[in-house]
């Protein structure tokens, strides 16, 4: 197993591969079949050492022909394994047919699907269809998926999870919900948009020893935000550092009513690393504030011309927390909204803009779905259906980089490729989150970080907290907990 690399590519641009392979570089594609089934029994056994019994449910095309040299290659170790192939095996073409008959001729035997699964199997191989998948299933296909997910077996999807679309990761009519997944060649998308990483599980990779080169012409659709950007964003201090070296955040937020959100992000961007944090807040609540977390400065803002004295005072503004949408908060969003500083802007600070749409190049903006489609003047379905063309949509219109929430983060910052984040967790749907997302992206700028790539770094580090903050369980998970998971990940 290798670890997952960066690049995910389309559906398209991964058979361009695996042709180049072919064609160019003359690796035989049954070759390249028998390496994925070499690869999706070694995870299998990683996975699953105690699994002895294992089912095999082939469909067409090159997917069954990777269960049928996994089933070969299983029963080579001493696993119990049978096959069931939802087709006639007299209608498999190309390198599936070669799968096959070296299967029975080792002494395989291949049974036609009956509708029922083995129930003894204690691990079931998904091999039906693919990433190639057009169209919802029907027949004899869905009914399989159907007894598979019923059964009480993990199941191994081979290269996606049957009935998950592999650009889009929406359903096709209903899905293989996989405990474990081997891709090949290259990630695809559906992976880890909408509902693929649901129906994923864990993913592994495996590039079946294809040369470089195949991939050097091919472009790839999204971007991972991988270790090597957090390492080199967040390098080992100086010893003689000292605050001024790490930026000052000052975060506009907090309401009547609403100060533990501001207060959220100015913890978060402390311990991410900013040298200092204000908060420029409410009079209401400003002594309260100071009491309940001293490290940070607080600044009781009664007009939008005091919230300008201090803007010129500092690095960075995390705009939105808290801020409400009253005369009070308009005051400041125009004394923000007029700084050149760099911002990062959330919550109301959002709905604010809506009303009044401008561009900037010195921000970042963090809409959930809900927030995009006010933004967008769409609905939240829509934006979910097509984040991708969503998040290009709200960097057209607004500017500077668009960060669009949820599983699987996307940012955009204007180029073809998109960037995503395959990590974090459903702990993570929870209140409070957004706001500690706003002060780690505001902590990394402050940090002397460039604008996009502060965007992908806090939305990685923030993912990743909320990872560790997941140990203990997802549910009833805190925002607070992800602040207090925060500074392992910033100190790799």
């Amino acid at each position: 197993m290798q670890s997952l690399p960066a690049n995910i590519y389309s559906v398209a641009a991964v058979r361009q591969i695996d042709r180049i392979a072919i064609d160019e570089f003359g690796v035989p594609g049954y070759t390249l079949m028998k390496r994925a089934g070499v690869a999706a029994v070694r995870a299998a056994r990683h996975y699953y050492p105690d699994s002895g019994r294992w089912q095999v449910v082939c469909g067409s095309g090159n997917n069954a022909g990777d269960g049928f040299v996994v089933a070969r290659l299983a029963a080579q170790e001493g696993i119990v394994v049978s096959v069931v192939s939802l087709v006639s095996t007299e209608t498999l073409r190309g390198d599936a047919v070669k799968a096959c008959e070296d299967f029975i001729a080792e002494g395989g035997a291949v049974v036609p699907w009956s509708g029922e699964l083995d129930a003894q199997a204690d691990l079931l191989v998904d091999a039906i269809l693919g990433s190639g998948l057009e169209r919802d299933l029907s027949g004899d296909f869905a009914a399989a998926v159907r007894a598979l997910n019923a059964h009480r077996a993990p199941i191994h999807a081979m290269d996606i999870a049957t009935g998950i679309n592999g650009d889009s990761g929406q359903i096709m009519g209903l899905a293989v919900k996989a405990a474990l997944t081997t891709t090949f060649v290259g990630l695809k998308p559906g992976l880890f948009l909408a509902d693929g990483p649901e129906h994923s599980g864990v993913v592994t990779f495996d590039d079946l020893e294809i040369d470089p080169d195949c991939r050097s012409a091919v472009e790839p659709a999204y971007r991972r935000i991988d270790d090597t950007l957090l390492i080199d964003s967040l390098p080992k201090r100086a010893r003689d550092a000292h605050k001024g070296d790490f930026g000052h955040v000052l975060v506009v937020g907090g309401g009547p009513g609403m100060s533990g959100a501001a207060r959220m992000c100015a913890e978060a961007a402390l311990r991410c690393g900013a040298g200092r944090v204000s908060v420029a807040t409410h009079p209401d609540h400003a002594a309260m504030m100071a009491a309940a977390l001293p490290e940070i400065m607080y600044h009781a803002i009664t007009t939008p011309e005091q919230l300008k004295d201090r803007l010129e005072q500092v690095d960075v503004i995390a705009f939105g927390p808290g801020l409400g949408r009253s005369e009070w908060a308009k005051g400041l969003y125009a004394a923000v909204e007029a700084s050149s500083k760099i911002a990062i802007w959330d919550a109301d600070a959002l709905n604010l803009l809506e009303s009044a749409p401008k561009s900037a190049e010195n921000r970042i903006i963090t809409p959930h779905p809900g927030e995009a489609a006010t933004l967008l003047q769409s609905s939240a379905v829509a934006v979910q259906k097509d984040r991708s063309r969503a998040c290009r949509a709200l960097q057209r219109r607004y500017g500077g980089i668009a960060v669009l929430k949820g599983a699987g983060t996307l940012i955009s910052d204007g180029g073809r490729l998109l960037s995503i984040c395959t990590s974090g967790n459903p702990g993570m749907a929870a209140a409070g989150m957004g706001d500690v997302l706003t002060g780690v992206i505001a902590a990394v700028a402050a940090q002397g970080v460039p604008l996009r790539d502060a965007a992908l770094v806090g939305v990685e580090i923030h993912a990743r907290a909320g990872d560790v903050a997941a140990t203990f369980g997802e549910r009833g998970m805190l925002a607070s907990d992800v602040i207090a998971a925060i500074r392992k990940i910033v100190n790799p």
